[in-house]
């Protein structure tokens, strides 16, 4: 089951709702719960709905199990139907009509790991890896304020001029836990969606030389989306990942060569710290994929686009005002 978070237009202005990804369209979860609760001989179905499957995703995600089951009863009877409507409220919506925003608008937290040996090895001067990197997962704590949507333009900082994207996966953990087991973790991620963890190059390298950071060479912009890919719906380590630079391939690669998993992440996260529904977890760059490993840098009005099989494509355009 693929999940969205997309804008429509009401009388009271422009509201959000969690939806599930049905070809080109996307089924209101709390509508369509509403109905099937309706149709079960709820009295106060749609209030019932709002509470289970709210349409906020971060809510929704707090909800656990419950709005999951909702979502996909909302899948089963729905997808491929011809309603579009419950109760003078509308449940199907096509995708051209309203704008999609990243999956999870404002997480809980950002953090992204750094997981690939070939990235990794690319990026330091002399390629010598310290042997921390292999014994644990490193990552840092990015800005979950500057979430950027499927399609929105990036305006980059008037304080870098080395512009760079980089091609990632995130995790979104879905059920609070602290001290969790590696084989246990699994059941704490709710899904994945595609990340673009957009670096200004010349201020991270220029900030991190005081042995912090990085900072404001990263926090003005991070993409997540288009959707979220339950984890059920997905074989994570195997899907492909593919960048393209106006229509230019730049970089392929999958999760397979990560030398920490999802798994093991969350479990070295959540050692003596409470990991909460909404919290998101980047896994760093796949080999080969950003520009500086590369040679090539970002310019004014470059369109980026990465996909991975089975959760879609994140776009955005670069621009400089």
């Amino acid at each position: 089951m693929r999940l969205a978070t997309f804008a429509v237009d009401t009388p009271f202005g422009e509201r959000s709702r969690v939806g599930v990804v049905d070809e080109d369209a996307y089924l209101d979860v709390t509508t369509g719960y509403a109905a099937l609760l309706d149709a079960d001989g709820d009295a106060s179905p749609y209030e019932l709905a709002t509470t289970i499957a709210p349409s906020d995703m971060l809510a929704f995600l707090e909800r656990g199990e419950r709005a999951m089951a909702a979502a996909r009863r909302v899948a089963e009877a729905f997808t491929d139907g011809d309603t579009d409507e419950w109760d003078g409220r509308r449940l199907r919506f096509d995708a051209a009509d309203v704008r999609l925003l990243s999956p999870l608008p404002r997480p809980n937290s950002l953090r992204d790991a750094m997981v690939y040996e070939e990235h990794v090895r690319n990026s330091f001067d002399e390629g010598d890896i310290p042997d921390v990197w292999y014994e644990r997962p490193i990552y840092y704590k990015g800005n979950h304020e500057a979430i950027v949507h499927p399609g929105e333009d990036v305006v980059w900082p008037d304080y870098s001029e080395e512009m760079d994207y980089e091609l990632e996966l995130a995790a979104v953990i879905g059920k609070r836990g602290r001290d969790i087991p590696v084989e246990d973790a699994e059941a704490y991620i709710a899904g994945y969606t595609v990340f673009n963890d957009f670096s200004a190059r010349d201020t991270q390298f220029r900030e991190m030389e005081a042995t912090l950071g990085p900072a404001k060479g990263k926090d003005f912009a991070n993409g997540l989306g288009p959707y979220l890919t339950t984890v059920d719906a997905i074989d994570i380590r195997d899907v492909e990942m593919t960048a393209r630079v106006n229509d230019e391939v730049w970089s392929a690669g999958t999760p397979g060569t990560m030398h920490h998993t999802f798994e093991e992440i969350v479990a070295y996260v959540s050692d003596s710290e409470t990991l909460q529904p909404g919290d998101v977890i980047g896994s760093g760059t796949v080999g080969q994929g950003c520009g500086l490993e590369l040679g090539r840098s970002l310019s004014d009005g470059d369109v980026i686009e990465l996909e991975v099989d089975g959760i879609g494509t994140l776009r955005n355009r670069i621009r400089t005002d």
